[in-house]
């Protein structure tokens, strides 16, 4: 897939980009205490859409990553995967989806979610600009604006079949062993 070359790793996540290795540092961190809190040790991750591989360099280990751009696969070492066509044979403890979902169509998201679904047993980490946070809150400088505009409604009637929204982009899989207290979900 051209869309994702070397020009828009070099754009978005090079000097001035919004995600660096500092940053997703401090947020694995946070999601990694969230599943110790819930008794979760992420001993399996899956990072879909990986990207530069900075989710997979915090785990350093027990990390699947996985991305539809030839270039990122070639340059950082993923698995060529399309997760709106590819259901993985295994489950991992945690998922990873950081700004992937609002690049393919409705279609493919569903699939997708869907496919995410069935491979996460406990816990998803998931990053998705929506239509109301790409008028308000993305830097339209660092961020790649080119994308399917969604409702977090329209997200969120797809999640809801799979997952308990917990907050901060966390995800819990239904049935899959993790206890929230009623204030730690969202409605």
């Amino acid at each position: 897939m051209t869309r994702f070359g070397a020009e828009y790793y070099a754009r978005y996540y090079g000097d001035g980009g919004v995600h660096d290795r500092e940053k997703i540092a401090h947020l694995a961190s946070a999601v990694h205490g969230m599943c110790a809190w819930w008794d979760v040790e992420p001993a399996s991750v899956l990072d879909v859409g990986a990207g530069p591989g900075l989710w997979r360099d915090w785990y350093r280990e027990k990390v699947v990553s996985t991305d539809v751009s030839e270039h990122a696969c070639r340059e950082y070492g993923h698995q060529l995967r399309d997760i709106g066509a590819w259901r993985p044979r295994s489950r991992f403890d945690l998922v990873v989806c950081h700004g992937v979902l609002q690049y393919p169509n409705d279609k493919a998201v569903t699939a997708a979610i869907d496919n995410i679904a069935a491979a996460c047993r406990h816990v998803l980490y998931l990053e998705i600009p929506t239509t109301a946070d790409l008028e308000s809150v993305v830097d339209p400088d660092a961020t790649d604006m080119d994308v399917h505009r969604r409702s977090g409604d329209w997200y969120r009637r797809r999640l809801n079949e799979h997952f308990i929204q917990a907050g901060a982009g966390l995800w819990v899989r239904k049935g899959g062993g993790v206890a929230l207290y009623e204030l730690e979900r969202s409605r």
